[in-house]
């Protein structure tokens, strides 16, 4: 049974939104983006000439550096980093800019919850603020499976710790097939949008015990 959550929200209503470009004056690119009291800023340095170490000299190269708000990069903060590399290589045109790299640092100012989504949504509104060529925008989301069995969108800190389980999913702004080719219908539900990244922690189905 769905319930009213301690802020007030209903399971499907997100936090207050908030995203600022160009806020940073010696990055080629930045954006700040906050959701409630989480809040990241991203900065993009490029492209510059030369690509990384085991990367293709035939594509443009992301490089992804994460700054936590305190302390030292832990085991966590790595996977962030890989997740968000991934996902910002999908949406980046890579064949226009070859044997190039470009940086994103993504600096945490504050964790309330949905820290990830955050720092994606951050990020692509700094490459877009650089201009660096993009397929298309990436918008990502949390939502978590409480105890009660319902879905709960946009997590507080408090509401991570206390759910079974909850997935980070990416959205592309623009309508990408993910069927065979011919086909537009999988079990009588029409399929138009994919997604770029999902993740997963926890038990995100099942039987509450």
């Amino acid at each position: 049974m769905e319930s009213e959550r301690d802020d007030g929200r209903s399971p499907s209503q997100l936090r207050p939104l908030s995203c600022a470009r160009n806020v940073l004056h010696r990055a080629h690119g930045s954006a700040s983006w906050s959701q409630g009291d989480t809040k990241v800023l991203a900065a993009v340095y490029g492209p510059k000439a030369g690509t990384k170490k085991n990367e293709n000299p035939e594509k443009a190269c992301i490089e992804v550096i994460w700054k936590p708000k305190t302390g030292q990069i832990g085991k966590q903060e790595k996977e962030f980093e890989m997740i968000l590399k991934r996902t910002l290589q999908s949406i980046c045109i890579l064949t226009l800019n070859p044997n190039t790299t470009t940086s994103i640092i993504v600096q945490v100012v504050n964790d309330d919850g949905a820290l990830l989504v955050c720092a994606i949504n951050a990020a692509c509104a700094a490459l877009i603020d650089a201009g660096i060529p993009l397929k298309h925008l990436a918008v990502a989301i949390c939502c978590c499976l409480a105890e009660g069995g319902y879905v709960i969108l946009d997590p507080t800190k408090l509401e991570e710790q206390k759910m079974r389980g909850f997935a980070y999913l990416v959205f592309p702004n623009s309508v990408v097939s993910v069927l065979p080719k011919g086909l537009s219908h999988v079990e009588g539900e029409p399929m138009e949008h994919g997604i770029i990244t999902s993740v997963t922690h926890g038990v995100m189905s099942g039987t509450p015990t």
